[in-house]
């Protein structure tokens, strides 16, 4: 079998100097159709290995049920990895950040209260360990100890970004070792003195994360813990905001970049090596400001991330300008002559209409009755939205309706009829003037993206604080929590009438199956399902216009494509297909 080991003077594979030469690919951001042809790619980019995150929210998304087949096998995928010539480094967490909802910590643990996150209380560690029990032997048997091709696993991601305790990082160390993880353990944080040392064991590899000046930051590493020179994200892209313009990174740039470090013989991962694709409800999300919170900012759908491979496995030129660095004085396979087919440009009519308020019935998981709003969390939901109802006494003049702890967008409705739009970034009121005895009140919330970096992840969801006429708090509701989770449900035929959010229907006509490109001109904001699968969220504040469509959710013939307009009615009910995605207005990337 071979030997992957790292000294404080050396990383070596069979007792030989080895420069671990990867880039980041996420299985839970790729369907499984596709990994075979994107981790082939990367090999022939000149990469001899891959990294992926591990989303704990996804393979337990309800307290002791595990899922880790399908779209998120890991095994399968690491073994798709191995068949493609690349080892593996694996980053299990629990957390990930990743720009992934609530940085991969399931919405369920603060479910019942706030309890703490990231640290050594047993109310965290206890289901840790009990994913972990389950998580670590689908890891485990793929390492390169025991034949396959598994090099390395990190303990937590990012920790010294967080906090400080120690005791908690050596309690999940430990707890991977005693699970049978052999090969060597690693921690991965910027490289200053607050990261490093809050972040870091003496016998774990403390790797680097950056995105420029690599002589420098790996100066700083060194001052701070002597270990091999290994930058663990490399960033040669970045992520997008919706309200913000989409980034890119200069390809000869972020190639000279990447050059000097493989040149001085350090070890580098490319972050992202392929992006994919936040599907659904699982975009994070940042928050920002003198006070942490003062400006919520959501991650669009589209994790392109300006990678060397494209989300949707384009060869893009920051590929071929990598190639041409890792494949110095090596023999790479040929790379795919063509870039990927995609549906030709066309319409699709949506011609049917049903009002999500006029199907409570099969969409909600149950009316809740409370005094107060609960949160969804404590409905027992992880995702998507949920109407409050209540009724608020009269009559009354000179009064506004505030919403406070909004997380994060409401559609609210008086008497049946839409009055605004509140958001979490504002505004959080409206007047509400009430001539006669008393008007109904209905607030459609939508859950964006958690919190996924710093002190907010755990943040719950719906209506966190309370709902205020005046200065009175308004009592007594009625709760449809609506996950969305499956609108095979949706009754289609129904005789509908109610206002607020409406889900449109059509059909995608397809003669060969191909990656496609949707655009929603007019719209305003919402989801898209196509045959049953959520593609993401959709927003007219861009940058993202195209939503990505891939080649295995189609199928030859008929396609149904719903859409969930949560604002207004579009311009014309129906979207383009485009032959080229379209991830909005660029600004360039200024590597830190």
């Amino acid at each position: 079998m071979p030997v992957f080991s790292v000294t404080p003077d050396a990383v070596e594979l069979d007792g030989k100097p080895f420069q671990v030469l990867s880039g980041a690919i996420h299985y839970f951001r790729v369907l499984p159709e596709q990994w075979g042809d994107r981790l082939r790619k990367l090999r022939a980019m000149g990469l001899n290995t891959i990294e992926t995150y591990v989303p704990w929210n996804l393979h337990e998304p309800r307290p002791g049920e595990f899922d880790f087949g399908g779209r998120i096998d890991l095994g399968r995928f690491l073994a798709e990895a191995a068949a493609a010539g690349l080892y593996a480094i694996v980053r299990p967490g629990p957390y990930i950040c990743a720009e992934w909802d609530n940085g991969g910590l399931p919405a369920w643990l603060r479910a019942a209260e706030e309890i703490p996150l990231r640290c050594h209380d047993p109310r965290f560690l206890e289901p840790v360990d009990r994913f972990f029990d389950r998580l670590v032997p689908h890891l485990v048997e793929h390492q390169v100890t025991r034949g396959g091709n598994v090099l390395m696993v990190q303990v937590e991601n990012e920790y010294g970004s967080y906090g400080s305790d120690l005791r908690y990082l050596r309690h999940l160390a430990d707890g991977l070792r005693a699970r049978g993880v052999e090969v060597p353990l690693f921690t991965s944080d910027g490289p200053t003195d607050l990261m490093v040392t809050g972040g870091t064991l003496d016998d774990v590899y403390a790797t680097a994360n950056f995105g420029s000046r690599p002589a420098e930051r790996f100066a700083e590493m060194a001052a701070l813990r002597r270990w091999p020179s290994f930058c663990m994200e490399y960033w040669n892209g970045w992520f997008d905001h919706h309200g913000k313009d989409h980034h890119v990174r200069p390809a000869a740039e972020a190639a000279a970049t990447l050059a000097e470090m493989v040149d001085a013989g350090a070890s580098v991962n490319l972050y992202m090596a392929h992006g994919g694709t936040n599907f659904g409800f699982l975009a994070g999300a940042n928050a920002v400001g003198e006070h942490l919170d003062d400006v919520y900012l959501p991650d669009v759908t589209s994790y392109d991330y300006d990678a060397p491979l494209s989300e949707h496995g384009a060869l893009t030129p920051k590929y071929w300008a990598f190639r041409e660095v890792l494949g110095r004085g090596a023999e790479l396979p040929d790379p795919p002559s063509e870039q990927p087919k995609t549906l030709p440009a066309g319409r699709v009519e949506l011609t049917e209409r049903l009002s999500l308020l006029d199907c409570l019935d099969v969409l909600s998981t149950g009316t809740v009755h409370s005094a107060v709003p609960r949160t969804l969390e404590e409905l027992g939901q992880a995702y998507g939205l949920a109407v409050y109802r209540a009724r608020v006494p009269g009559p009354r003049t000179g009064h506004q309706l505030r919403v406070k702890g909004l997380h994060d967008r409401a559609l609210v409705l008086v008497d049946g009829s839409p009055a605004a739009v509140l958001d979490r970034n504002g505004p959080l009121a409206l007047p509400l003037e009430i001539a006669d005895s008393s008007v109904d009140v209905t607030l459609v919330v939508e859950a964006m993206g958690r919190v996924n970096y710093g002190p907010l992840v755990g943040e719950r969801k719906g209506i966190v604080g309370g709902v205020f006429h005046g200065q009175q708090l308004v009592h007594g509701y009625e709760i449809d929590p609506v996950p969305l989770d499956d609108v095979s449900v949706l009754p289609w035929g129904r005789e509908t009438g109610a206002a607020g959010p409406v889900f449109h229907r059509g059909v995608l006509r397809v003669d060969e199956k191909r990656d496609g490109f949707l655009a929603l001109p007019g719209w305003h904001k919402g989801y898209v399902w196509v045959n049953g699968f959520n593609l993401g969220r959709y927003w007219e504040r861009g940058p993202q216009v195209t939503l990505y469509v891939p080649w295995p959710l189609l199928r030859e013939g008929d396609n149904e494509i719903i859409v969930l307009e949560l604002d207004a009615e579009p311009a014309a009910r129906s979207v383009e297909v485009r032959e080229e995605p379209d991830l909005g207005p660029a600004t360039t990337y200024i590597a830190t």
